[in-house]
């Protein structure tokens, strides 16, 4: 069995107390890695390397195009391990090696590349407009690092999290503490290893396993850090944000989500009922903008229902390392309750159970679950509103669009969504009436990394991704200089003297 060690100031090194515990794969249930456990005076330590690192000039004082080809020594390293993080994270996560060989690795080390190629495009001066009062004077933004930047990061998505809050941070001139999920540290650790390889320089990027009670709450308060990223629920979302207030610190969070999928009446069935059960059932719906609830139109409902129900069939549940396989078991035994918990919930609340609802036979051991569609859902009940990280789909009917569109708004969150139909311009109409970060339009969970990503109301604050995620993670600073250096024609210096 293989044994980690935290990535501190450039080295590996234990744990202060010498503390560790096991990784266990969710499909088996065995151990698959003894990795440490990191407490607050470890997060200390990573955080004062990289406050060290930071101040020191090492990484910030670079130009963003020195500090590119670094990042693309680390790419060309984790392109080199593709096949051995694929095979790791889907042992890690749950995850199929059907996805993670196709999407996880392969696109997270893509959207590495594309977003260090981005911020070289992205000017760090920004003049501003000249002007002559009360003399002339020559004005201008400068884009600055923010200094330690904090990233927090979840179970679903391990090295592509990784990805999303190390490569905007560095490549902008920022250092890094990445805490990892303690449940699937393993690719972080990978990635930090790559790193190492290719020469970033000690302390720029620190990776500290622990509990948020610990490393999370130090990472949160500490004045050493600026800059604090996190994606996770909404629940740890706005504990984070009340840690950070206390030191003013910037936040960018991407958090939970309820997403709708909304069937308009002239939807290509085929790829509209496709669209909706990938929008659910990827990853066993552990994937933040899931689109969990479907709003089907009354007109269409039966032949839509039909469908969905004989195509979940064709979702294989089994061995995530099975290439065969399109569904693995949900991440954790405590996840496995939360998801059955639900399931229970919706029988309670009224709501027909179609299809799914317990583990599937076969499977004494994992944390499986079956494809769940309810259907006599009301937007109101629990299952409609709340966040489950499951593959559970509640189905709604609705009768005209305005109602739809007010029930996908009534929401706590607003991270994703769908729109499915052949009337382009009618679709891209209701998108803009659907108050999230991100609607596809006959398609689902397709992430551009140029493209912002985040939440409205209570799925996030800030973006990812994109130009405007790199900024995220810049400081703006206004320099004026003076053009006239004549003391005789500084007449507002003589607001203060009197002679």
């Amino acid at each position: 069995m293989k044994k980690y060690q935290l990535f501190i100031g450039g080295k590996f090194c234990d744990a202060v107390d010498g503390q560790t515990r096991f990784t266990y794969n969710p499909a088996t249930e065995e151990p698959i890695a003894e990795v440490p456990v990191a407490k607050r005076e470890d997060a200390k330590r990573a955080i004062e390397a990289a406050r060290k690192a930071f101040d020191s000039g090492v990484w910030s004082n670079m130009s963003v195009r020195e500090r590119a080809k670094v990042l693309y020594r680390v790419i060309e390293r984790l392109k080199e391990k593709e096949q051995e993080l694929a095979t790791l994270e889907a042992m890690d996560a749950g995850a199929t090696i059907r996805k993670t060989s196709m999407m996880d690795i392969p696109v997270g080390i893509e959207h590495f590349r594309l977003l260090v190629e981005l911020a070289e495009r992205i000017p760090t001066y920004e003049p501003l407009p000249w002007i002559d009062f009360p003399y002339v004077s020559w004005n201008f933004v400068n884009r600055e690092p923010i200094g330690v930047c904090a990233g927090i990061i979840p179970w679903n998505f391990p090295f592509m999290m990784t990805v999303w809050k190390v490569a905007p941070a560095l490549v902008m001139g920022n250092t890094v503490v990445l805490k990892p999920a303690s449940d699937t540290p393993l690719t972080a650790l990978e990635f930090a290893k790559c790193a190492a390889e290719a020469d970033l320089p000690e302390g720029v990027l620190n990776v500290v396993i622990g509990s948020g009670a610990e490393v999370g709450h130090e990472l949160c308060t500490n004045p050493m850090v600026d800059k604090v990223a996190l994606t996770g629920s909404t629940e740890t979302g706005k504990t984070v944000m009340k840690l950070c207030a206390d030191t003013i610190k910037k936040v960018t969070l991407e958090l939970g989500g309820k997403s709708p999928t909304i069937i308009l009446e002239d939807a290509d069935l085929d790829v509209a009922v496709d669209g909706a059960l990938f929008g659910t059932f990827f990853h066993a719906g552990q994937v933040c903008e899931s689109g969990t609830r479907c709003f089907v139109p009354s007109s269409i409902y039966d032949r839509f229902m039909e469908r969905m129900l004989e195509r979940v069939k064709h979702i294989k549940i089994g061995d995530p390392l099975d290439f065969d396989t399109t569904m693995g078991p949900v991440v954790s035994l405590a996840q496995y309750k939360t998801v059955t918990g639900y399931i229970e919930l919706g029988k309670q609340e009224g709501a027909r159970l179609l299809c799914g609802g317990k583990r599937p036979d076969g499977f004494e051991k994992g944390y499986f679950v079956e494809p769940t569609i309810f259907d006599n859902v009301s937007n109101k009940m629990r299952i409609a509103q709340e966040e489950i990280f499951g593959p559970v789909l509640a189905v709604i009917r609705y009768d005209d669009v305005d109602e739809a569109v007010r029930m996908a708004n009534d929401s706590i969150y607003g991270l994703g969504g769908a729109v499915f139909s052949r009337d382009i311009p009618k679709a891209i109409e209701i998108a803009k009436r659907i108050r999230t970060g991100t609607v596809w339009i006959n398609d689902y969970h397709l992430i551009n990394a140029l493209a912002p990503f985040g939440g409205y109301k209570q799925s996030g604050v800030g973006r990812e991704l994109g130009p405007h995620g790199l900024l995220e993670y810049t400081q703006v600073k206004h320099i004026h200089v003076d053009l006239v250096m004549d003391r005789s024609k500084k007449f507002w210096y003589d607001y203060i003297f009197n002679d």
